[in-house]
């Protein structure tokens, strides 16, 4: 049985604006040395599944440099390949329309099972599980599905079975909802089925599985669910990113997420880089530190990804720190977001104080006291940077009236 996975990787990500402003969201660093369509790639790897082809979008440059071949997840055999797709004639204006827009390629490998997976979910499962439900259910279309509160629900397709897991409703994303069954946005369709889908919604520009095809085939087609019971998340928001993070530097006993399975390995492409360097006064608790980092200070409840150095004195906590980050003497760093190859100066204080103001641009995407910083800022000497904050690569930190940044602001 040929098997293809289609990953769709093409979102944009807005609700993580400053992380997504230059990479497309399954780019994002995600763990210290990962990026977040690691996971998908390797679920992919560890099941057996070879045949991929990755449907690119916005900003695609970072994503492809890092795919490259394939070479990391043993993608780049002589019999599969790996192939990035990348929008010709408009752009994909759903997710059934960016599998549409590249049927020719569809119809050329010919296979008998599709697997439509999404690139920016942080989970491990073995493929292999949800398509033998598929063939023994005699399924046309099987909808990857996990168990969620309802008060997130309006961020999923929503669905309600029989006892036999068939979908008998199916919800896109309502506002308000008992239903607890959520898609992971993964499909596995029979190879026919999806392209007669594709074909006789050509009237839909913005065709989408969960807002068209799934609703339309559910009372005539055997379509089922397939519950998924490990950890999954989705990381789309700074809460989610910052808080998946941290989860993984929980005690063993509360660990959520194992990256440390070695029947399941998480790969990735990186740099080679010398090992973690810690100073003789550095304090460090509960933290993951990537290789490349130095550590003379003191970091707490941490992410540092490769090439990270803390200088002493200086204190980080309950942060993600991306590649290259410099943070010198004597600043802090508490409950922040930052983004690569940024320098926080001596001093300088960011994520500070008791004021928890939202974002005044934006309240939805900041409001629990998350700072976030762009790539390549330099924030000065003594500065001080509240909470709640987006400080974007392009500000002018050097121009800011008496060093401080009042908590809930926007600098561009």
């Amino acid at each position: 049985m040929k098997i293809l996975a289609l990953i769709l990787a093409g979102g944009r990500g807005t609700r993580l604006d400053i992380l997504s402003e230059n990479r497309v969201k399954p780019s994002v660093p995600f763990a210290g040395k990962y990026r977040i369509i690691d996971f998908t790639l390797s679920n992919c790897t560890n099941s057996h599944i070879y045949d991929i082809a990755i449907l690119t979008q916005y900003l695609p440059f970072s994503l492809n440099d890092h795919i490259g071949s394939g070479k990391p997840w043993d993608l780049d055999r002589r019999d599969t390949k790996i192939t990035l797709l990348q929008p010709h004639d408009s752009w994909y204006e759903g997710t059934a329309d960016a599998v549409r827009k590249n049927i020719r390629y569809l119809e050329q490998v010919n296979p008998d099972i599709v697997l439509i997976l999404s690139g920016d979910h942080i989970y491990k499962m073995d493929y292999r599980k949800m398509i033998e439900q598929h063939i023994q259910k005699d399924a046309v279309l099987t909808v990857g599905c996990n168990v969620i509160e309802p008060k997130e629900a309006f961020r999923f397709g929503m669905m309600a079975t029989d006892d036999n897991l068939r979908i008998t409703e199916f919800i896109e994303k309502p506002k308000k909802t008992a239903l607890t069954l959520a898609s992971m946005g993964i499909y596995v369709f029979d190879k026919d089925v999806l392209l007669d889908q594709l074909r006789k919604n050509v009237d839909i520009e913005d065709l989408d599985f969960g807002k068209h095809i799934i609703p339309g085939m559910i009372k005539d087609n055997p379509v089922f669910a397939y519950k998924f019971y490990g950890y999954w998340k989705d990381v789309g928001t700074y809460d989610s990113y910052l808080e998946t993070n941290l989860g993984l530097i929980e005690t063993v006993d509360k660990i959520k997420l194992d990256m440390y399975d070695p029947k399941w390995k998480i790969y990735t492409r990186s740099e080679e880089l010398p090992a973690v360097k810690v100073g003789s006064k550095a304090v460090i608790k509960q933290a993951l530190l990537s290789n490349g980092s130095i550590v003379a200070g003191n970091v707490e409840r941490c992410v540092l990804s490769p090439g990270v150095v803390v200088h002493p004195l200086a204190k980080v906590t309950n942060s993600i720190i991306l590649n290259d980050v410099e943070i010198k003497a004597g600043a802090i760093v508490d409950h922040c977001i930052i983004d690569k190859h940024t320098v926080i100066g001596e001093n300088a204080m960011v994520g500070f104080g008791d004021d928890f103001t939202p974002n005044q641009e934006h309240p939805e995407l900041l409001e629990n006291g998350i700072t976030v910083l762009g790539k390549h800022i330099n924030v000065p000497k003594n500065m001080v940077i509240g909470r709640n904050c987006r400080i974007f690569q392009t500000a002018k930190l050097d121009e800011v009236t008496n060093n401080i940044i009042y908590s809930g602001s926007t600098l561009r």
